[in-house]
């Protein structure tokens, strides 16, 4: 007896299946879609981003340009679920540093599900990685704090913050110790078929050496999440614009990011 239509049933039905499950939630009724755009979301994922500067504040000709490596890896511990996320940027053009690895960023997140969203909290660090050529050739730490409220599937704000106080190290030529706080507005709106807009991953910067913002950014970013198979990419433009113009700092910026997504369950 023939069983090749039982047979391609059942493989369609597995496949069905394995492409819901990608569609499903990673935590607390929160769908792939939305917890790619959610620095709290239990995500394993690998970005690639590409962050252009095309001109500076106060700087004629200045322009940047750097490849950003980050990371997300969720996990349990003491039943307390966590995100730990570690970003590389690789400076390839800037007009006072060195080209090669700056300095390395490291959090983690605790995080806890309540029924209108998640919050968390956690501690941020700074590794000199990039020396006094790359970077600020400083230890820095600090708390973090963050939560994201999701009124539906298709909306998401919230605030995430980071607070970097010097603890050690020398100050790089003709800078201060490393002591600021910065906060990311979350705001993500689902437009369908995978598509998303909202704000650019803009950080909004106080330095407290100064006594003053040193960033204030506004920008946007337009979305697309694709699937290869089974697995899930999402693909973003940014814009963003930096009001903070006291001093010699990025004006305009522009990023493309790939992102990689592996949910967790």
């Amino acid at each position: 007896m023939n069983q090749e239509p039982h047979t391609t049933k059942h493989f369609a039905s597995l496949r069905a299946a394995a492409l819901a499950a990608l569609a499903q939630e990673p935590g607390g009724g929160q769908s792939l879609d939305q917890a790619a755009n959610d620095p709290t979301a239990s995500v394993t994922s690998l970005q690639i981003g590409d962050w252009y500067t095309p001109d500076y504040h106060h700087l004629d000709g200045g322009h940047d340009n750097s490849v950003a490596l980050r990371a997300a890896i969720p996990f349990e511990l003491g039943g307390i679920n966590n995100i730990f996320r570690i970003t590389a940027p690789i400076i390839t053009e800037h007009p006072a540093l060195d080209s090669g690895l700056g300095d390395i960023t490291v959090f983690n997140l605790m995080t806890f599900e309540e029924s209108w969203g998640r919050w968390g909290a956690g501690a941020v660090a700074l590794l000199p990685t990039g020396g006094q050529w790359r970077g600020s050739d400083q230890w820095a730490v600090g708390p973090a704090f963050g939560f994201t409220a999701r009124p539906s599937d298709d909306f998401l704000f919230g605030l995430f913050n980071q607070n970097l106080f010097h603890v050690g190290g020398e100050q790089a030529l003709g800078q201060a110790d490393v002591n600021v706080s910065t906060f990311q507005p979350i705001l993500n709106h689902k437009l369908g078929q995978g598509w998303s807009i909202g704000f650019s991953e803009m950080q909004i910067a106080y330095d407290w050496e100064y006594g003053r913002f040193s960033s204030l950014p506004l920008g946007v970013q337009l979305s697309k999440l694709e699937r290869f198979g089974t697995q899930p990419v999402q693909f973003s433009l940014q814009y963003e614009h930096n009001f903070a113009d006291s001093q010699i700092a990025p004006s305009d910026t522009i990023r493309a990011t790939i992102k990689f997504l592996f949910a967790s369950r």
